[in-house]
């Protein structure tokens, strides 16, 4: 019994002492036990592909705030891919890593793999809540409400706070009239230091030297890169914010890129701050009186529904999920004003503020990326893979796991109906009636035919036209495609939106 004991406290020394590699994804104190550490800043993270400047970036700025803070307790080391760093190695330690390809590497070197962090609920709890679904749909609407009672967050009981789970109807304000902004205060912002210097300095080199391409501005880092900053940013968020993301959630104006959103998705899915951490304090404020219900229940449905949704969803589908379908035939490859963010070449202001943003920021909330970029996408047939890994490429959030159920699901609708019951494709009222950028511009969402026709009205039906055939047996369409068979000039908008020339 005492050598079995001692063979014990061998064994947990042991694996005490087992140096853990943690990856770009798990760069926060919930990655961290205590052990010692390896960090890899392989330059393969920004040669893969043209690669936004502000993500390149705040995800080396990232990696190196991390390795300054682990000090001796980490070894840091600088590669041109992680096989360079990795091989020879005694065996590591890895929590389970948030992609394929670094999956594939974990278990190549022979690392033991830890269960994932960073999401409110685990695999397990996804597996077991989808084989009661039997042959019903994963819808995330189900999933969010498995959850709610699972963990009990804004429960009473069996029942959800205030009666209902879901407060969406609440949360889609128009803007207020002739408003630019919001008119809230400015987000916090992270003050650059010495590291971020030497980042831009090398970015700066690396592009000259033709190692990397970067697009987009190189503008001072307006996301966190540390846990500290990360903290900052969500006190910031519910001092000024919080009471009116529900409200507001789903409105944008020219001027106010921000509107009253977190800009927490980046360092959480950099692992900088816990998940369940932002919830449970939005949810400590509307038990203090402090936030209405709408917003906090918007919160945690971004985070605890949809983002932990679409994780799951990544491993669910599988690896060939975003190369193996295409269930509307969509093969226009990306327009070059959309590759470079050259948002001067677009003459639509709802698409060309978008891009700008983008460009200048690296970052769009939701509806600029769904109801204006994916929506045009959508209408003109841009190939789902390729604006899947553009998504990933251009924003500073984008990661392998949290796009293709987003991209490739629900904005393109290019898996046929497995993740959204039917396409987000809207005429240019929708556009009209969320935001302020159709009033300066040429076209006229009332009009779909002529030289002011929208192109997203009149390339709305233009849409329906072309994927009819697809779309016929889907219930949901039945009521837009009888729009269509009734459209007078639904030959002469077609034609019109075949000649369109540019965006």
């Amino acid at each position: 019994m005492l050598i079995t004991g001692a063979v014990a406290c061998l064994d947990e020394r042991r694996m005490m002492s087992r140096t853990r590699w943690i990856l770009p994804g798990q760069l926060g104190p919930l990655f961290d036990d205590g052990g010692p550490m390896l960090l890899i800043e392989s330059r393969s993270l920004v040669t893969a592909a043209p690669l936004h400047r502000a993500k390149a970036h705040l995800l080396l700025s990232a990696i190196r705030h991390r390795a300054a803070e682990l000090g001796e307790r980490g070894e840091y080391v600088q590669v041109d891919n992680y096989l360079d760093a990795l091989a020879g190695r005694e065996p590591l330690e890895v929590i389970n890593p948030p992609s394929y390809a670094e999956r594939k590497l974990a278990n190549q070197i022979g690392a033991e793999i830890l269960p994932s962090r960073g999401f409110v609920t685990s695999e397990r709890d996804f597996a077991e809540w989808a084989a009661t679904r039997g042959k019903k749909r994963l819808l995330m609407e189900d999933f969010y409400r498995a959850m709610r009672l699972r963990t009990g967050i804004l429960m009473e009981g069996d029942s959800p706070v205030g009666g209902q789970y879901n407060f969406d109807h609440d949360n889609r304000l128009s803007p207020p009239k002739g408003a630019v902004t919001l008119g809230l205060p400015e987000p916090w912002w992270p003050v650059e230091d010495d590291i971020d210097a030497a980042v831009r300095e090398d970015l700066d080199r690396w592009q000259r030297d033709g190692l990397i391409r970067l697009v987009g501005d190189d503008g001072v880092r307006k996301f966190a890169a540390t846990a500290d900053e990360a903290q900052r940013a969500l006190d910031d968020f519910v001092e000024s914010r919080l009471n009116d993301f529900g409200p507001y959630e789903d409105a944008t104006l020219s001027s106010d890129w921000t509107m009253a959103h977190s800009l927490l998705s980046a360092p959480m899915n950099l692992g900088l701050i816990d998940p369940r951490q932002v919830i449970d304090t939005v949810n400590a404020e509307y038990t203090a009186g402090r936030a209405p219900l709408a917003s906090v229940e918007g919160v945690v449905r971004q985070i605890g529904g949809w983002r932990d949704w679409v994780w799951h969803l990544y491993w669910h589908l599988g690896e060939n999920y975003a190369t193996e379908h295409n269930a509307l035939n969509a093969t226009t490859p990306l327009p070059k004003a959309l590759l470079n963010l050259d948002n001067t070449a677009i003459e639509a202001n709802c698409l060309s503020q978008s891009i700008g943003d983008i460009r200048e920021h690296g970052w769009v909330h939701h509806i600029p990326r769904l109801m204006i970029i994916g929506n045009w996408a959508l209408q003109r047939g841009y190939e789902p893979k390729q604006l899947n890994d553009w998504f990933i490429a251009m924003f500073v959030d984008g990661t392998d796991w949290v796009m293709p159920a987003n991209v490739i699901g629900m904005s393109q609708h290019a898996d046929g109906g497995i993740v959204a019951t039917k396409p987000y494709a809207s005429g240019g009222a929708y556009i009209s009636k969320m935001t302020n950028y159709c009033a300066p511009c040429r076209f006229n969402p009332k009009v779909r035919l002529g030289p002011d026709a929208c192109p997203f009205t009149a390339g709305y039906w233009a849409f329906l036209d072309r994927t009819e055939d697809q779309l016929r047996s889907n219930f949901r369409m039945a009521q837009p495609l009888a729009g269509l068979r009734r459209l007078s000039d639904r030959e002469a908008v077609v034609e019109q939106e075949a000649q369109r020339e540019g965006l």
